[in-house]
């Protein structure tokens, strides 16, 4: 299990690689736009586009700032040991799916299996946390039953 557990992370180190890499590449090709633009007479419009650059640029920087912040969450749980209950780096399965508690990276599909990457701070990973195997939590008006944490 605990090869499930390596593999999973490595597909949310890609994913988070991927959207550094995204994000590096936006805000590169935005300051250098910004960069290009020169003053015109048009005056105004030079301000709302200037602006607009701006913005773009501060979107990308954000991006890439949370990006980073979700590569360094996920390095820590890298070796978590297996607990009782469900905590950053638990893999989770229920009655009604399998989730490794990590980062928000949506499903993952894994040698013909569905897994759903999901943070301990979102709704479901909330519900989840310090839970223990046969408790039940509900979700969306479904019910959960934790069967087994790795």
């Amino acid at each position: 299990m605990d090869q499930i557990k390596d593999k999973l992370y490595q597909l949310c180190a890609d994913f988070i690689e991927q959207r550094i890499h995204t994000a590096e590449t936006a805000l590169l090709q935005a300051q250098e736009a910004s960069n290009d633009d020169t003053k015109s007479s048009a005056g105004d419009k030079f301000e709302t586009t200037r602006e607009m650059m701006q913005q773009d640029i501060t979107r990308n920087k954000s991006l890439l700032m949370d990006a980073k912040q979700n590569l360094q969450l996920l390095h820590s749980i890298k070796d978590v040991p297996v607990s009782e209950t469900i905590r950053n780096g638990s893999l989770v399965y229920t009655s009604n799916g399998v989730f490794y508690i990590s980062i928000s990276a949506g499903q993952l599909n894994l040698e013909g299996e569905t897994y759903f990457a999901i943070s301990a701070a979102s709704p479901v990973g909330k519900l989840m946390t310090g839970k223990k195997v046969n408790e039940l939590f509900s979700f969306n008006q479904k019910e959960y039953q934790i069967e087994a944490i790795l």
